[in-house]
């Protein structure tokens, strides 16, 4: 499907009934990311209407000149919502920068969101400013990484703390289909000129008092996990949970869990 904001063709897919939730994926990939975790835990439960976009510059949505910075970004993502979903309240999740994304928008409508998920979060804009550990590789797979090309090879051992046979036919299948499609100057524009917000996306009246999930990996050189307690204060119903032998795709290295805190998340804002 396509929607027309700011003069931006924003690709998304839309999948079932019911309360909606708005995915946004993080920098380089597209809606695949958040689709290839999120529908096996969303579809099986039912309930829920799932919202998965591209973001500008990634996927299928195409990027406009005016976008320079994550000001910029957010206002595409808060335009998309005001079209798409102009009265109801809705779930957000976000991964990545896609949840730098998601505590903009918490910061911009809090009132309107039922729940927050942030998945392996950008808390802290500037790299080179985050606490992360260095990147290690926990459980190899020298067979595996001997049958792929050496770019593959060498870009799923890079990011990656476990190495197995379907993590990586998940990553091939859900991430590298998006990365192909980035648009690659404007994104490391964007990281190296506009990447941190104007403002602080905590800086809101009160605290977020609906139920929240924060997932880290305890190996994530990306992101890392130590930064999330900056900010934790503000979102006292929020899970912060860190899962060892799980980097920046701990969806793939960590999924049994993950399906497993995602329900929980689900059930606590369904109590709520």
């Amino acid at each position: 499907m396509e929607c027309n904001v700011k003069g931006i063709t924003v690709h998304y897919e839309v999948y079932g009934e019911g309360k909606t939730i708005l995915l946004l994926h993080g920098s380089h990939v597209d809606h695949r990311l958040m689709k290839g975790c999120m529908e096996p835990v969303l579809s099986k439960k039912g309930g829920y209407k799932r919202i998965y976009i591209d973001l500008p510059g990634m996927g299928k949505t195409k990027v406009a000149e005016w976008i320079t910075n994550s000001d910029e970004m957010l206002a595409v993502v808060l335009a998309f919502i005001e079209k798409i979903l102009p009265i109801e309240n809705f779930l957000l999740a976000g991964q990545s920068y896609g949840g730098y994304l998601a505590r903009g928008v918490t910061h911009k409508m809090a009132n309107r969101i039922d729940g927050l998920f942030l998945l392996c979060p950008a808390i802290i804009a500037n790299i080179k400013e985050r606490d992360i550990p260095s990147h290690v590789i926990l459980t190899e797979d020298d067979e595996l990484l001997a049958e792929l090309e050496v770019a593959e090879a060498e870009g799923f051992a890079s990011m990656h703390v476990v190495q197995s046979r379907d993590i990586w036919q998940r990553y091939r299948d859900e991430i590298v289909c998006g990365l192909k499609l980035a648009d690659e100057p404007f994104l490391q524009k964007l990281q190296k000129q506009g990447y941190a917000f104007s403002f602080d996306p905590e800086d809101f009246e009160g605290t977020f008092t609906k139920p929240a999930l924060v997932l880290a990996g305890r190996q994530d050189a990306s992101v890392g996990y130590k930064d999330v307690w900056r900010i934790l204060d503000k979102y006292p119903r929020a899970a912060f949970v860190v899962l060892d032998k799980a980097g920046h795709h701990l969806q793939l290295e960590q999924a049994d869990v993950f399906t497993c805190l995602v329900e929980e998340w689900l059930k606590r804002v369904e109590e709520g």
